[in-house]
């Protein structure tokens, strides 16, 4: 019998990741990406003799990406090699004050005291609470699907479901921050995280308060070589495994027949596949793979309130700064009005927390010598038409304005280079609807049942992989958006 052969639609990191896992299950894998590069959000770029990373900048739960090296019976060190870090991130306050957010639990609870008066015990107590969170949810909300009966049937699954009222669903993160911290700085510190999802922490469930045990427990790493090698390396792997990338090959249709999906139709013609998996954002694989069928279209998920996008400055810089660390965050100083600003106005706010990724401290020959290379990012709203060009410019002089106020050094002057992603552009460029980063936001308690399933009710044979689908958007649930699909589809015929 001919080896069975599954299609998928982009080669976003869900995507190869899902093209692995069935490589390794026996199907003939094929990929058609649109773009000539394969990564999607994660991806880079070079100008002028700097280096970025275009798209996700922190790298957490390497063990997701290990796996897949295991899996296909490989060593994944030589293939892919990080390192831990020892500091997470650089934040500075409005008030000028600074706190270190070291990766040793001890070392951080000690910062924490010395620099905001709050206990260690406080600090242990809100990890504790994170890591119950973590302990509860994992197995059912994020390397399980929750449309598949059989994850109800197992004895994990339902322990977990026994202890859902610890899950802290009604309150939001903010609530449940402020009972826990009193300086308001610690609170914006962990309310920071909805951002992790493209949300808000005055809406979104303390359930969210989950993120910091990924982060500080399991701790935060840089890849060797930069985010990219995430995707070279798997790219690689699944090469390596027989996986064919076509690139520059656009999907224009999932075709069905008899509520079947039996291929996709590219601009090289028509290519059979048992299984089609689509690693497009969910509102475009509808909307325009499958425009022919409206019929089949889940409306209540795709209308759902969108997560927040982001604006992206890169900047050569002619200068090194070493107050400045990997990751660095400059706070508002009122964060729950730019908050109202996103999610409210729909625009940006006049004193944006800004976040500043600098590669070149871990990989030098991202930037010539002496100079750095900043990826710059503010959180903005989704994409419903307004006039970026007038907030990409205003947006620019209030961070240039804010970054030389704190750093003490006029920084318009040091911008060597520059490039700029906007909302637009984002959605042009990864098929995210309304340039949206993580698919639907997570900004109520039911958000994690409401996210479209990785396998079509409605359509055999089609499946979903990436960050619009469950379990969500970021690079670990990404590779886990995989792993379910794959347990899920059966193993080929022989």
């Amino acid at each position: 019998m001919p080896q069975q052969k599954a299609s998928i639609i982009g080669a976003g990191i869900a995507g190869i990741a899902t093209a692995i896992r069935l490589a390794v299950k026996g199907y003939a894998v094929e990929i058609f990406e649109a773009n000539a590069y394969a990564g999607g959000k994660l991806s880079e770029f070079e100008q002028q003799g700097y280096r970025f990373d275009a798209g996700p900048s922190l790298f957490t739960m390497p063990q997701y990406v290990d796996e897949l090296f295991k899996l296909a019976g490989k060593n994944p060190s030589d293939y892919f090699t990080y390192q831990k870090l020892d500091v997470v991130c650089q934040y500075f306050y409005p008030d000028g004050s600074q706190l270190t957010a070291y990766a040793d639990p001890k070392k951080f609870a000690g910062e924490v005291m010395q620099k905001t008066g709050e206990p260690p015990a406080a600090t242990k107590k809100y990890a504790r609470n994170s890591q119950r969170i973590y302990n509860i949810t994992n197995h059912v909300f994020l390397e399980k699907s929750l449309h598949r009966l059989s994850t109800f049937l197992n004895l994990k699954t339902v322990k977990s479901v026994l202890r859902l009222f610890q899950i802290d669903a009604f309150r939001s993160m903010n609530q449940a921050n402020h009972s826990f911290f009193k300086d308001k700085r610690l609170v914006q510190f962990y309310n920071r995280y909805a951002t992790y999802n493209g949300s808000n922490p005055y809406q979104a469930p303390a359930t969210l308060n989950v993120i910091p045990h990924l982060e500080q427990h399991f701790g935060a790493y840089f890849p060797d070589g930069g985010m990219y090698q995430i995707t070279n390396s798997l790219v690689k792997l699944a090469e390596s495994l027989g996986v064919i990338f076509h690139y520059q090959t656009p999907v224009t249709e999932i075709v069905l027949e008899n509520y079947k999906a039996t291929g996709v139709q590219t601009t090289e013609g028509f290519i059979q596949g048992h299984i089609i998996i689509s690693n497009m954002d969910v509102w475009f694989t509808y909307r325009k793979l499958l425009h022919q069928h409206p019929n089949l279209f889940p409306e209540k998920i795709l209308g759902q309130e969108r997560s927040s996008s982001a604006l992206i400055f890169y900047w050569g810089i002619r200068k090194q700064f070493a107050n400045l660390d990997l990751h660095n965050i400059f706070f508002s100083a009122d964060y729950e009005a730019e908050f109202n600003a996103i999610w409210k106005q729909k625009s940006i706010y006049h004193d944006p927390t800004v976040y500043l990724n600098i590669s070149s401290k871990y990989k030098p020959d991202d930037a010539p010598t002496g100079h750095e290379n900043w990826f710059v990012m503010i959180n903005v709203p989704a994409n419903t038409n307004q006039n970026w060009d007038s907030l990409i410019a205003e947006a620019r002089n209030n961070i240039i304005t804010k970054l030389s106020g704190i750093l003490q050094e006029d920084i318009s002057a040091l911008i060597a280079s520059e490039s700029i992603l906007d909302p637009r552009s984002i959605e042009s460029r990864t098929s995210s609807y309304q340039g949206s980063l993580y698919g639907n936001s997570s900004n109520n308690q039911f958000a994690a049942f409401l996210r479209h399933a990785n396998r079509s009710s409605k359509i055999k044979n089609l499946y979903f992989c990436g960050g619009s689908v469950h379990p969500g958007g970021g690079i670990p649930l990404a590779l886990l958006s995989a792993k379910i699909v794959g347990d899920w589809v059966e193993a080929p015929l022989k």
